[in-house]
């Protein structure tokens, strides 16, 4: 059996963009194959894959908060379209499903990187880890400040850090057992393609409103601009755009009533700059959540568009 052993997070880590969609797409331009194709595929090595068993054993010994969930798990993507002349970009995520054991087994695993392979294709290097889709949020306030939150100290993965707000999208939200079914009967896959996808969208803004006390109807219809993963532990995540009515100066009050007060300590209404300079301070797939806005940003500038109309 393969030694086990603490992963220390580093202050700063570093993010390859997977995706990135500057235009930002809106529902209607993002679909999802949810598909057994895509799942985990377990190691060939029996003593590192018995090792997943151990790390959750030993992380639940030490955290009896800790339990297991599906997650929807990223696999790769195929994209039509380029966003140039008539042709409006479509892009189909493709996504299996995996759970939080697994992703504490292998991605937050002392040894994740032995469950890398050696590849320039993305899906093959990481066909052996959990991978589990993450999402974010970029907001901007009516006075163009950025919403960024600090974590708490009890968390799990980069405690102390700046990110933005976000968590996951939730298979069970849509009904998704672990057998890759709805619990209703009849249900073709298109139906529940669409499910997957819209609860893409549907997530970030529960995300949000439940983070930082912002009513969903003070928000925008979000935009995807792209998925990024930090390099330590191959983790990726989903990032979005949407704008609140909100002034920066009202967001705190709005944040002292948010429901879900225990992944956060404080909330920042910061500008550009500030952000920047914030970014050592994060997560490396938050780092590349601020490099997606900053692409977008510089489209925008490059093509005077406007990104979208408010809700």
């Amino acid at each position: 059996m393969a030694k086990i052993a603490q992963v220390m997070i580093p202050e700063t880590s570093r993010y390859q963009l997977l995706l990135s969609c500057p235009s930002g797409l809106s529902l209607s331009q993002v679909s999802v194959d949810f598909s057994k194709s895509h799942d985990r595929i377990p190691h060939p090595d029996p003593d590192l894959e018995d090792s997943i068993a151990q790390v959750w054993e030993e992380r639940t010994q030490g955290n009896s908060s800790l339990f297991n969930g599906q997650k929807f798990r990223y696999g790769s993507y195929c994209l039509d379209g380029d966003g140039d002349g008539d042709e409006v970009p479509h892009v189909c995520l493709r996504l299996g499903l995996t759970d939080y054991r697994t992703f504490v087994g292998t991605n937050l695993s002392s040894l994740w990187e032995r469950f890398l392979v050696t590849s320039e294709d993305d899906s093959v290097r990481c066909r052996h880890t959990s991978s589990p889709l993450g999402n974010g949020a970029v907001i901007e306030t009516s006075d163009k400040k950025i919403i960024v939150l600090r974590r708490s100290d009890n968390v799990g993965e980069f405690p102390g850090h700046y990110v933005f707000p976000g968590g996951h999208p939730e298979p069970i939200a849509v009904g998704i057992d672990d057998s890759h079914q709805l619990q209703k009967d009849g249900e073709t896959s298109e139906l529940l393609n669409k499910k997957v996808a819209q609860e893409m969208f549907d997530s970030i803004i529960n995300e949000v409103v439940e983070e930082t006390g912002i009513p969903a109807s003070s928000l925008s219809s979000p935009l995807f601009i792209g998925i990024s993963r930090r390099e330590l532990n191959v983790r990726p995540a989903m990032f979005f755009f949407t704008k609140c009515s909100h002034h920066s100066d009202e967001v705190p009050r709005l944040y002292s009533n948010a429901e879900d007060g225990f992944e956060s300590t404080q909330l920042h209404t910061v500008s550009m700059d500030e952000l920047k300079r914030m970014t050592s301070r994060m997560p490396g797939c938050h780092h590349g959540g601020f490099a997606l806005y900053e692409l977008m940003l510089q489209r925008l500038k490059n093509t005077n568009e406007t990104l979208f109309t408010s809700t």
